[in-house]
């Protein structure tokens, strides 16, 4: 049998939502590999929220995914393209790395220029829907409709605050080792990165420190 790298995306807000969930992409991915003749040989789960979720060094487990693949000289499957990505940029990036990438709901058969075309075609989609959407939004404030659920924004309102002081903490914990590891002689950002690594230390999101993420970190304590 063939081997792959399963690749499992979802972000909190997507968890419970209907053929977006882990549960649901592993299923599809394994009814996939049985059918094409395919083993599983590695799972990487990515749980990110927020934007910028797309940047490579925020997505720790497809890297990991990718690095894998490369060494076992196989493709990387994923259920649904836009658990890749939804922006056809980053797509085309992904391809730079020179692995295979398979998503079940296309068919094995699906080549990099059929991936490029669907992704194309889905941000297309999107945009076309935003602005609809925009429009039809203008269209209801001119009428004098009064948009938006006070429920709603209390919730959103509360999120926020809670995901600020979360982060907060996240920083006050980390910013001390971050100063340790500069002043026993890590000068850039990624030997900072690299040494927060080889210590086990995790970021606020359970994953691996890049250059970005510890510059992120440092200006939140500027910050705050």
């Amino acid at each position: 049998m063939k081997p792959i790298i399963a690749y499992i995306r979802v972000s909190t807000a997507q968890q419970g939502k209907s053929g977006l969930g882990i549960e649901a992409q592993r299923a599809a991915l394994v009814r996939f590999a049985e059918v094409e003749g395919y083993k599983i040989v590695g799972e990487f789960v990515e749980v990110e929220t927020g934007k910028g979720a797309d940047a490579i060094d925020r997505r720790p487990q497809l890297s990991l995914a990718l690095a894998n693949a490369r060494k076992a000289k196989c493709p990387v499957a994923v259920a649904k393209l836009d658990r890749l990505s939804r922006d056809v940029h980053f797509i085309s990036g992904l391809m730079a790395h020179r692995v295979p990438f398979i998503v079940a709901e296309l068919g094995a058969d699906a080549d990099p220029f059929m991936l490029h075309l669907y992704a194309a075609l889905a941000e297309k989609e999107r945009a076309l829907i935003s602005q609809r959407t925009t429009a039809a939004l203008t269209a209801a404030k001119i009428r004098g409709a009064r948009l938006g659920n006070p429920h709603i924004e209390a919730a959103r309102a509360k999120a926020i605050e809670t995901t600020k002081a979360s982060a907060e903490k996240n920083a006050a914990n980390v910013l001390p080792i971050i100063q340790q590891v500069q002043a026993s002689g890590a000068r850039t950002l990624r030997e900072v990165a690299d040494a927060l690594n080889a210590r086990g230390i995790a970021t606020p999101r359970g994953g691996k420190w890049y250059a970005t993420s510890v510059k992120n970190m440092l200006e939140r304590g500027v910050a705050t």
